[in-house]
């Protein structure tokens, strides 16, 4: 994979890809907004695994920040192998009557950075002949559980048509759709996380290591645990009025509103 970039590289899933690549003697390019915690990040990753860990503090849903992660992977003096696009947040309100300003920037985020910059990844990697891109969505795109779940599909599907158009480049792209994973996203979103029996909880180790694995072996679709891979496969067996239905009995109790619509994220917040 040689060097990887990681949106959202400073919490939630992005920290642990981080450390996941880094151990495996990858360098990396952190990309969020915060500074300090990158800093502090790439000093440990440097001293912990000796590789190069190089920081870029980045707003995605800011045009001109997007851009500047966009060169950085059309660089072909320092070539990106792997791109993973895992920065996301977690709304936590209803669409009719919410914050639209957060939903503008939700989908900047989700939606718009994922295809600039595998758009950027995938020129450049198609020239070279080889690389990999992974994006990373939700079960929640299986859903109807507002905006969220329209994002992580929309994710889920580009992903998909991305892999097709690929076929034969020497470039892949994997689409990882994990369940509720252990990390501070819920709490960032305010999510009560005891509202879930501890079965429903993954490690974000084992699904990073889960979604590393398949991006070596090519694989388009990537869920975590065989227990999200029979979830998933029920609600694409179910008809959409009863994925309707549920989405109903969902927006009739607010704790269930919070773990379904927010609490299925499993990507970091951009910070």
């Amino acid at each position: 994979m040689g060097t990887a970039l990681i949106t959202g590289a400073s919490a939630g899933l992005g920290l642990e890809f981080a450390w996941q690549l880094a151990t495996a003697k990858h360098d990396v390019v952190l990309v969020a907004r915060d500074t300090e915690r990158l800093e502090r990040l790439a000093s440990q990753l440097r001293a912990a695994a000796g590789i190069h860990a190089e920081v870029l503090t980045a707003d995605l849903t800011d045009r001109a920040d997007l851009e500047r992660v966009a060169a950085r992977l059309r660089d072909e003096s320092r070539p990106v192998g792997l791109l993973v696009n895992n920065a996301g947040i977690g709304l936590h309100q209803p669409f009719v009557g919410g914050d639209f300003e957060r939903e503008e920037k939700a989908f900047d985020l989700m939606v718009r950075s994922v295809m600039v910059l595998s758009h950027a990844a995938a020129e450049a990697m198609v020239e070279r002949g080889r690389g990999a891109i992974l994006n990373v969505a939700s079960v929640a795109a299986l859903l109807a559980s507002g905006t969220y779940s329209a994002h992580k599909a929309w994710v889920r599907t580009f992903t998909e048509g991305l892999a097709v158009e690929l076929r034969g480049t020497g470039v892949t792209a994997t689409v990882l759709c994990p369940g509720f994973v252990h990390t501070e996203f819920h709490d960032r979103a305010g999510i009560d996380k005891n509202v879930l029996p501890e079965i429903a909880w993954l490690n974000a180790d084992d699904v990073v290591a889960a979604a590393l694995a398949d991006v070596r072996r090519g694989v388009v679709i990537s869920t975590p645990s065989l227990r999200y891979r029979l979830a998933a496969g029920v609600a694409r067996l179910l008809p959409r009025s009863a994925i309707r239905a549920f989405g109903s009995y969902r927006r009739a109790a607010p704790e269930r509103e919070a773990w379904t619509a927010a609490g299925s994220s499993s990507s970091g917040d951009d910070r």
